[in-house]
């Protein structure tokens, strides 16, 4: 059985000696990823929040069951799961449910960005991401989805920023009314909070 074809070596040399040319539009790109990433942790933080308040617990021990589990999905479950039994109001009951599938819209550009391999050209630009999940067509199986690292995508990114930006401020708007509609509710924003996961 033939063993499978590597890759082309990059010529590392020619790439770093072109980069310099080019280092300010790949910066601002790396700019946009890195804050879609700040963005995005900041506001997966946010739950832990909404996990105390549910749970009627502080602060700490709300991040041991949070961290605990190991994935984003099964975190929004546990949420999930916990406001349909903890939640009186079915209006903040459904702003929950919105805000979720906001965060969660926000999560599939990030993850398309931190699961994947970036392509460069010759002067060191990002021209394609190239995802690493196998994606499969007509029985073929191949790498995963090849997207242009164009104009359109950068405004994609900018647009998911903005989002994820406004998701922030309305979960922090929104922790006193989960509050109030959790019966028996003793919980305190601890002081600092506000600074701890803030997306901008």
């Amino acid at each position: 059985m033939p063993s499978a074809r590597l890759p082309s070596v990059p010529d590392f040399n020619a790439v770093e000696r072109a980069a310099p040319d080019f280092a300010e539009r790949q910066q601002y790109v790396l700019m946009l990823i890195g804050n879609l990433g700040l963005n995005w942790s900041n506001n997966e933080s946010m739950f832990i929040y909404v996990l105390m308040v549910l749970l009627e617990i502080q602060e700490v021990e709300a991040a041991i069951i949070f961290s605990t589990l190991n994935t984003t999905r099964a975190r929004l479950d546990v949420v999930r799961r916990l406001a349909t039994v903890k939640i009186r109001d079915e209006a903040v009951a459904a702003t929950l449910k919105r805000l979720i599938k906001r965060f969660e819209a926000g999560t599939r550009l990030r993850n398309e960005f931190n699961h994947c391999m970036y392509k460069l050209n010759a002067q060191g630009e990002i021209t394609h991401t190239h995802l690493m999940r196998p994606h499969e067509d007509k029985g073929v199986l191949t790498l995963g989805a090849l997207r242009e690292m164009n104009d359109e995508r950068i405004r994609e990114i900018i647009e998911a920023n903005r989002q994820l930006k406004r998701l922030n401020r309305d979960l922090w708007t929104f922790l006193p009314q989960l509050r109030a509609s959790v019966a028996g509710a003793t919980i305190r924003r601890p002081d600092g909070a506000d600074d701890a996961a803030l997306a901008v």
